[in-house]
């Protein structure tokens, strides 16, 4: 590998990295569009609540019909996605990736605050699209659940 190509591919590597940050951040500030655009037109989002099950719970297959999953978060009062490990391997313009994440969500009711904590593993593929990188395909595995 040329040193040419060890610098992309470090950059590729932060820029999925940004990405990845990038879904929480919108996530966390209730911006939907922002988080609809780190998707391709074409993109393919599941959603697994069941980790032992082979059948998502929820499928999406355009980027525009992301919005209402997106927006949902405008139910809690406040959330907190901590992105943890996450690996990457880089085939020129796509990338497969596996990222880990422990999402807060905290809900204010009468009496009290409602709070959940969601163990989450997302396996990603990537493409790089204009010099972008963007998620072709999410898959988001819902590991566990606590409700405080």
């Amino acid at each position: 590998m040329t040193t040419e190509q060890k610098i992309q591919e470090i950059e590729d590597q932060a820029a999925i990295r940004k990405l990845v940050d990038s879904y929480a951040y919108c996530a966390d500030t209730r911006n939907a569009q922002g988080q609809m655009s780190l998707f391709t037109e074409d993109t393919r989002f599941e959603v697994y609540y069941d980790p032992k099950s082979d059948t998502p719970s929820q499928v999406i297959t355009n980027r525009e019909d992301l919005f209402p999953v997106f927006d949902n978060l405008n139910t809690y009062d406040s959330t907190m996605h901590f992105n943890g490990q996450n690996t990457v391997t880089i085939a020129n313009d796509h990338a497969t990736g596996i990222t880990y994440c422990m999402a807060h969500h905290l809900t204010k009711e009468e009496g009290g605050q409602k709070f959940m904590v969601a163990a989450i593993r997302y396996d990603d593929q990537f493409v790089k699209q204009d010099g972008k990188w963007l998620f072709a395909e999410r898959k988001l595995f819902v590991d566990w659940i606590e409700n405080r």
